[in-house]
């Protein structure tokens, strides 16, 4: 069993920056392929970032080159590094985990961080 905890979100100006952290329970995280999703008000949930356990990542075209998604096996934790972030980027964050064995199942889910983006 998975727990994750978001936290780090909050109101950010065009052009600044934030990071997003993902606090994770259980030994087993390092073998975690892990995530990043957001939604925004009335659109469907949308893939932002991943990294494997071998921490390769993977980003959506629109945060490439913006956003970083790093983790710290030793502390449980996947961060997102969200530079010059836009208005569009305004959504609830979320963090997923995804098991060696199914790594493109996300089965664990953390409650989620506003970020505000104001221009």
């Amino acid at each position: 069993q998975v727990q994750l905890v978001e936290s780090g979100g909050g109101l950010v100006q065009a052009g600044g920056s934030l990071r997003l952290s993902c606090a994770a329970s259980g030994r087993a995280f390092s073998t975690y392929a892990m995530g990043w999703f957001r939604q925004a008000p009335g659109k469907e949930r949308e893939f932002v970032a991943r990294i494997s356990y071998t921490r390769i990542t993977r980003y959506a075209d629109s945060v490439k080159g913006r956003f970083t998604i790093s983790r710290d096996n030793a502390k449980n934790t996947v961060y997102l590094q969200m530079n010059s972030p836009k208005p569009e980027d305004t959504a609830v964050y979320y963090c997923a985990a995804a098991p060696q064995t199914h790594p493109l199942q996300y089965d664990y889910w953390g409650q989620g961080t506003q970020v505000t983006v104001s221009s």
